[in-house]
């Protein structure tokens, strides 16, 4: 099921982009842990390269060593970390990069700073909610951070004992349960083609 509410921010394609005309654009894949956003992101890129696109996948965890390296958890940290892959994204998108970042940004305002800057830059920008709940996350546990919190090893994850504000309205919100990568990776390609950005 999808549910899409307005058309992606920035100009309409072609409008951005590199010197040969190829429109970048940042696609925000937001989450709680283990919901699919890295998977569906990966997919993506994958079908976005075989048909000729410049693709950029910023992993949560890996700009979290390299580029928050020292940043910890708490709400102003997580906000600092966003802002940074941010820029990065706009940055890629902005000279003609399909950015696809799987992180997941619990806090709306983070979110909404980062859709601020791209919308500044007239960069076209789409915000993906994939939308798994709680209990299926914790199931596929894939980096046992659920295990972990239950056990009393860590505190602090993201839509168990600390917060995770829903996107009111993303472009699109992808359901995974019960659904394969290769279907969801699908609706995703195809609303970027169908709005002329893939």
């Amino acid at each position: 099921m999808t549910t899409a509410h307005h058309p992606a921010t920035g100009p309409a394609a072609g409008a951005a982009g590199s010197a040969t005309g190829e429109c970048g654009t940042t696609v925000w894949l937001t989450g709680l842990p283990s919901a699919g956003k890295t998977t569906i992101a990966r997919a993506v890129a994958e079908r976005l390269r075989g048909t000729g696109h410049r693709v950029e996948l910023l992993d949560g965890d890996e700009t979290r060593e390299f580029l928050s390296a020292g940043l910890g958890f708490g709400r102003a940290d997580r906000h600092t970390n966003v802002q940074r892959i941010g820029f990065v994204a706009e940055l890629l998108a902005r000279n003609g990069v399909m950015a696809l970042v799987p992180v997941i940004a619990p806090y709306a305002d983070s979110r909404d700073a980062v859709r601020e800057r791209h919308e500044a830059n007239g960069t076209p920008y789409v915000e993906v909610h994939v939308a798994t709940p709680v209990e299926v996350c914790s199931v596929r546990d894939v980096k046992g951070l659920y295990a972990k919190q239950a056990a009393g090893e860590i505190s602090g994850l993201t839509g168990v004992d600390d917060p995770y504000e829903v996107p009111e309205n993303p472009e699109l919100r992808i359901r995974t349960q019960g659904r394969s990568v290769a279907d969801t990776a699908a609706e995703l390609h195809t609303f970027l083609s169908e709005r002329g950005l893939a």
